[in-house]
């Protein structure tokens, strides 16, 4: 016989602490925004699949010919040649049936907090002097700062800005074309095609390693949270949530060894050399070949370009 008690339903949302806790913690927060990364790389996933463009190319033409626009973009100082290349960057990920929005977010999302740490100094003229555009402070004759002595004025120059913008762009372009690579390539053939273009071993197995095994310690990371949430019956606060985090990465740190030293025993019993192996065997085309020399050609013509040597 079944008691009655258990033949009861509650119909209504559920009130016991250890699932409704009202606002989420920093810890809670924290755990949305590794599930947050993990849907974008399994998103790039999906993209390194589609039948664009840059998915048909060989990965070495490819990853050869994005670095020879990286390298050609860290020597031009022209914007408009620089705006040119991010443009072309929209393009080739619109033909690589990616995203525009979900690209440009993605590029976008870091560079005002790395870039404009690095070149909001550049705008003024303590740093860099030029044309004054927009006055900032008086501080009048005299001024100094500690062993420093500033200008009776600081004001944003043209120069400055114009640095400033082009420093941002150049970045911007080049985190572009490293992401392009990285959505339309999956993460096996390209650790494989780094090593066909000689990049040590050593380098390509760190990398490997650390982008499997990175998901399944942000698993390891969930199974924890997920175990102290259904064990809460009281909501606690954040000095007592911050401890607890302290004690979590201790033992992440001791698990994560514990099994970096299995893994590894476990590669060397089944003959692992340090080679990345995959079934995929490259295999260049007429349309790779074509590929590489048109973007080797373009980087040097608009390096030129930006050079004043060829004017257009």
């Amino acid at each position: 016989m079944i008691p009655d008690w258990m033949k009861e339903v509650d119909v209504g949302p559920c009130q016991c602490s250890a699932i409704y806790h009202g606002k989420k913690g920093f810890v809670g927060k924290t755990i949305d925004g590794i599930f947050g990364f993990l849907e974008e790389a399994f998103i790039s996933e999906s993209n390194s699949r589609r039948c664009g463009l840059l998915q048909s190319l060989d990965p070495r033409a490819k990853l050869i010919s994005i670095l020879a626009v990286i390298f050609a973009t860290s020597l031009i100082g022209n914007l408009r040649v620089l705006i040119f290349i991010y443009v072309l960057t929209l393009i080739f990920a619109y033909l690589s049936k990616i995203d525009v929005g979900f690209f440009i977010k993605r590029v976008w999302l870091f560079i005002p907090v790395f870039a404009g740490i690095i070149a909001l100094p550049m705008i003024f003229n303590i740093f860099l002097p030029g044309d004054p555009l927009f006055q900032v402070a008086y501080l009048g004759p005299g001024a100094h700062l500690g062993p420093l002595t500033l200008p009776e004025s600081i004001f944003i120059t043209r120069q400055g800005l114009n640095a400033a913008v082009i420093f941002t762009m150049r970045v911007a372009t080049c985190v572009s074309a490293v992401v392009l690579l990285f959505i339309t390539t999956p993460q096996q053939t390209l650790f494989k095609s780094l090593r066909t273009v000689g990049v040590p071993k050593l380098y390509v197995l760190t990398l490997e390693m650390a982008y499997r095994y990175i998901f399944l310690l942000m698993d390891l990371v969930r199974e924890l949270y997920v175990a102290k949430k259904a064990r809460t019956i009281r909501a606690s606060g954040m000095f007592d949530e911050q401890k607890w985090v302290g004690g979590r990465m201790g033992y992440t740190l001791i698990r994560s060894l514990d099994m970096s030293e299995k893994v590894h025993m476990a590669m060397m019993s089944r003959g692992f050399s340090g080679d990345v192996h995959i079934m995929q065997e490259f295999k260049m085309q007429n349309r790779d070949y074509i590929a590489g020399v048109a973007a080797i050609t373009l980087s040097v013509v608009l390096v030129l370009i930006s050079e004043n040597i060829i004017r257009v």
